[in-house]
């Protein structure tokens, strides 16, 4: 079986990636490299191009006639940028999405696992939510991500393609081998913040003490990315016995931590621990949510196995090799 993964050089299709391959997947990498990194596709079959682009798609298919799903990785991620940049994220996001859908299906391609966002629910009191929550996203990024499922939607209720929605919590770590990372040097999300001013011996800031949460900070499902990327196996595994109830399933712990909590984890995996100050919040952020996992344990059999300390561990690992692995 091979998958096609859109997106699959950088930070989760690379991941996802190598977990199909160590589960006898064979993965099809189409990248644009806008944020991906070539290194990350080395040693797989690798297009550089862009989802929208028809003829390149075309040639992906007639190259690998194997190809029996897809997983839709490709997007732009970062909240703030989204804010100043709504443009650009509606049109990477959400119009090459539909471009790409649509060369799809000419080439017959039945499945599609989609790289959704928890970004999207609005919730509740206790900051919990489940797949049947209601959606209320708060920033262009979300907002796309909930664009591109409506979309997906339509496009499935008539065409012959069926569409599986993982909706992601908070990524954290790194390919246990250390084949892939963060490509980035200086990540904009908290645990890159912490890693970074652990490495700059500066105070990390804590940005947002307000919200209603039991310490203030906001409140995130920090997820291993290799616990992701052995969900997507099993959706790919398990996709065509997952509906209609499974085209939605949530991928999280089932916990939450703040962001003071994520810094007290952190502090107790490092030998210097670093300073702890307080700042306002970003554009676009939200007091944030954790998931219920009922519906991945019992549709995937699946549950997030590594923990947060753990994730901690090999974000600081990829941290001290990354250099080494990317060229420039």
């Amino acid at each position: 079986m091979s998958v096609l993964i859109s997106g699959g050089a950088g930070f989760i299709g690379s991941t996802v990636a190598s977990a199909c391959l160590d589960a006898g997947i064979e993965p099809v990498i189409l990248d644009s490299l806008v944020t991906g990194r070539r290194e990350f596709a080395e040693g797989r079959a690798f297009y550089e191009g862009d989802i929208s682009d028809g003829a390149l798609v075309d040639k992906v298919f007639a190259e690998h006639p194997d190809i029996e799903a897809v997983v839709h990785c490709a997007a732009l991620i970062v909240v703030p940028d989204s804010v100043a940049d709504p443009v650009g994220y509606y049109r990477a996001n959400v119009a090459r999405s539909l471009e790409f859908v649509d060369h799809l299906l000419r080439n017959g391609c039945e499945r599609m696992v989609f790289s959704s966002s928890a970004s999207i629910y609005r919730t509740g009191a206790d900051h919990t939510v489940d797949e049947r929550s209601p959606l209320d996203p708060q920033s262009p990024y979300a907002r796309t991500k909930a664009m591109c499922e409506a979309m997906f939607a339509d496009v499935a209720a008539t065409q012959p393609i069926r569409v599986l929605s993982l909706r992601y919590f908070n990524p954290i770590g790194a390919d246990p081998r250390m084949r892939t990372g963060l490509q980035l040097r200086r990540p904009s999300h908290a645990l890159g913040k912490l890693i970074e001013a652990h490495e700059d011996g500066v105070p990390f800031r804590i940005t947002g003490t307000d919200y209603p949460t039991r310490d203030g900070s906001g409140i995130r499902d920090y997820v291993h990315v290799w616990d992701l990327a052995t969900a997507h196996v099993e959706a790919l595994r398990r996709f065509d016995g997952l509906f209609p109830e499974g085209a939605v399933i949530n991928l999280g712990t089932g916990t939450g931590t703040t962001v003071r909590e994520l810094a007290e984890a952190f502090n107790r995996v490092v030998d210097r621990p670093v300073e702890v100050v307080e700042a306002e919040r970003r554009p676009g952020d939200v007091a944030g949510a954790y998931t219920r996992t009922d519906l991945a344990e019992r549709l995937l059999g699946w549950r997030a196995r590594h923990s947060v300390e753990e994730g901690i561990r090999h974000s600081l690992e990829w941290a001290r090799v990354r250099d080494s692995r990317l060229r420039g």
